[in-house]
């Protein structure tokens, strides 16, 4: 039998459900809950309002430009979230740590038996209607739509890249389309925890 577990990673593309599963686990392991969205902000959704920078981030580059900067934003934020993780898992603190920023290309080399990483997927069609469904996307004028589908087309590029990646470096994925899949892993990492 391993060691329990002291840290899990919890990766995936926007609107996977990333901050619910984390949340819940937090709170069910009494553990500490970090978003890298707080330890480095990158225009997000635009959405429920679009703050004047964000709609001209979104209106003014293409989708390719949007997607690199959004790479290169984690790229640039990794060594501090991995010097944060190493830190709290060798001080005793057990953490779930959530973020698009934890790409499983990044977290490999962290997994194992004290550490788990986690790739949270869904197919594209199932995200698409997902995000519009967050972003009353049919009430929106049509300036705003062709904002909020190039956060969705980037959104939708990221989240086949990390689940390509996470096949590629033996990163467990999970469908969060599948509510049961959901659940065991749930209850899989709790079990690893205790």
């Amino acid at each position: 039998m391993g060691q329990r577990l002291s840290g899990i990673l919890i990766a995936g593309s926007s609107h996977v459900g990333k901050t619910t599963l984390a949340r819940r686990l937090a709170e069910t392991l009494g553990w500490n809950m970090v978003s890298t969205d707080r330890l480095g902000r990158h225009p997000g959704r635009p959405w429920p309002s679009i703050p004047q920078p964000v709609a001209e981030y979104y209106a003014r580059l293409s989708p390719e430009t949007i997607y690199w900067f959004l790479k290169v934003h984690h790229e640039n934020m990794w060594p501090n979230i991995r010097r944060m993780i190493e830190c709290e898992i060798e001080a005793g603190r057990p953490l779930v740590l959530e973020g698009s920023a934890l790409r499983p290309e990044f977290i490999a080399p962290l997994v194992s038996d004290r550490v788990a990483g986690i790739c949270l997927h869904a197919d594209a069609d199932f995200l698409r209607e997902r995000m519009r469904s967050e972003a009353e996307y049919r009430q929106a004028d049509e300036p705003v739509r062709a904002i909020m589908d190039k956060f969705i087309e980037r959104s939708l590029q990221d989240n086949s890249e990390m689940h390509e990646a996470a096949m590629q470096h033996g990163i467990t994925i999970v469908d969060v389309s599948d509510p049961q899949a959901v659940a065991c892993l749930s209850d899989d990492l709790v079990r690893r925890a205790s």
